[in-house]
């Protein structure tokens, strides 16, 4: 394979690509970072080509690099053979994933879903913690989600964080943002059961009755759902909680609640 060869820690490329680990960065460049040939690879599977390719030493000899660099360039990318203190640069991490890549990001427009195209679909208002949001699009996608829409001011579903968390479900997962109001404007039109997670609803969520496709409603990690969302849900349920602990992580109270629905 014959590729580029960057050595400089100061290389216009190299502060290109590790400056979007800078939500500023990304959403001015409408790219995103996305690190490790397996999800190189998912996303070559899912029809995503990189915009830029950086692989280095340790992956010069794997069967598959060979596959992400021809895709790459058929795509009209860039290939770029770099050194591990680079990788290192750019992950911010001492153990580096031996191939990272650049890729466009991908929003779906709300007003285009369509909610027959799957049995449960999760909407998430103001969720911070990027950790969480990634490993809720992970669970969405194992239980075959439609996808997961951003209500409000929420975290960035691109940061190097949460697509971590996603292990390569970013790429299979669409992802939907829309304003409060929007998306109270566009739920009224959803066909079935729109349901809310209420540390003081008094339905258990494993008794209530959930009509596909069902959209799943989540709240802030700190303050839950504010009652402007609760109020436009056909249920509101709640996770018991049978220990010293009143309340439960996020994408955990999320995966109880997908499964739940999607049985």
């Amino acid at each position: 394979m014959s590729a580029r060869q960057i050595t400089s820690l100061t290389n216009p490329t190299v502060k290109a690509v590790r400056a979007l680990h800078l939500r500023k960065e990304r959403e001015e460049s409408g790219l995103f970072l996305a690190e490790g040939l397996k999800l190189v690879i998912e996303a070559l599977d899912l029809g995503r080509v990189p915009r830029i390719l950086l692989y280095g030493p340790d992956a010069s000899s794997h069967p598959m690099l060979r596959r992400a660099v021809e895709a790459t360039e058929a795509g009209g990318g860039e290939v770029i053979q770099v050194s591990r203190d680079i990788l290192e640069k750019i992950s911010r991490r001492d153990n580096p994933q031996a191939v990272v890549a650049v890729f466009p990001q991908v929003f779906t427009p709300l007003e285009s879903l369509n909610p027959a195209a799957a049995s449960c679909w999760v909407a998430l208002q103001a969720v911070r913690d990027p950790g969480n949001l990634g490993t809720i699009v992970r669970t969405a996608d194992a239980a075959g989600c439609g996808g997961v829409i951003l209500v409000g001011d929420c975290c960035d579903p691109y940061s190097v964080e949460a697509v971590r968390a996603t292990m390569g479900s970013t790429f299979a997962v669409p992802l939907i943002k829309a304003s409060v109001p929007d998306f109270i404007a566009w739920r009224e039109r959803w066909p079935g059961s729109v349901v809310g997670t209420l540390l003081t609803a008094a339905i258990d969520h494993r008794n209530a009755d959930y009509r596909a496709p069902t959209l799943i409603l989540m709240g802030n990690e700190q303050a839950g759902l504010p009652p402007e969302l609760a109020s436009i849900c056909d249920v509101n349920v709640k996770i018991p909680m049978r220990g010293r602990a009143d309340s439960l992580n996020l994408s955990v109270a999320t995966g109880i609640m997908i499964y739940a629905v999607t049985g």
